[in-house]
């Protein structure tokens, strides 16, 4: 009797995730599926399909416990961990100098980012921050290819434990800033759908920066200029 091909889930929450799934994951051999908003994945979900694994390109949301306990998942994190376990991973690595990082696949875990490596990738961090994250999603596909084949066992992480710290909207407003090359970095690292742009507030407007290039000493980049949100005018201090 012939036996079922082997199942597996693809998680992701941007647009460029499904881009490399139809492109790439979905013509390896098994059954391919996917999943794009939270309502779509499900402990139920889970044990219907039966996936060998879970993968997890990029995911917004928590994944509940019971589904980590049934199915085993993969998640890609943007350091060499045990450095840099946490949030905001590209953006804390740009303003601390790095050029390059190791792309890691781990099994998720009740811990963030703690759990045992499967194999890890040299990935650059230059030009913006949308064109890393499409480079770090195609090279994913490539360490999820090689995991099903060779079906890897991770192992224990080890290092020194360097914890980053997820990043807040407002941290994204442009502030003490002392050469063009970290403005440009803090601009570019910030060009990314869906992610709060470097910005500045004056007279009652936003000036939201992207797509910068730096050169001849000085920086030219998009502007977006729209009127400051009430929320915001309110923090502003008065004269």
């Amino acid at each position: 009797m012939t036996q079922p091909p082997q199942r597996y889930l693809v998680a992701g929450c941007k647009s460029w995730h499904r881009r490399v799934f139809d492109e790439a994951l979905r013509k390896l051999p098994g059954d391919w599926h996917y999943v794009g908003e939270r309502e779509q994945l499900s402990l139920a979900k889970v044990r219907k399909l039966r996936p060998r694994y879970a993968f997890f390109l990029h995911w917004s949301w928590k994944v509940p416990a019971e589904i980590l306990e049934e199915v085993e998942c993969v998640c890609f994190h943007m350091t060499d961990v045990p450095y840099g376990r946490g949030g905001s991973p590209l953006q804390n690595l740009i303003v601390r100098g790095h050029r390059e990082t190791r792309l890691t696949a781990l099994r998720m875990t009740s811990e963030m980012d703690s759990g045992p490596v499967y194999l890890k990738r040299n990935l650059s961090l230059e030009g913006g921050a949308e064109g890393i994250y499409l480079r770090a999603s195609a090279l994913s596909a490539d360490m999820i290819q090689q995991i099903v084949r060779d079906e890897m066992q991770p192992t224990p992480q080890t290092g020194e434990l360097v914890k980053f710290r997820r990043r807040k909207p407002e941290e994204s407003q442009i502030a003490n800033v002392d050469s063009l090359e970290k403005l440009h970095d803090f601009i570019r690292m910030l060009d990314a759908e869906d992610y709060p742009r470097a910005f500045l507030s004056h007279a009652g407007y936003r000036f939201e920066f992207s797509r910068p290039a730096l050169y001849d000493g000085r920086i030219v980049a998009d502007v977006h200029i729209t009127v400051e949100p009430a929320e915001a005018k309110a923090k502003e201090p008065k004269e």
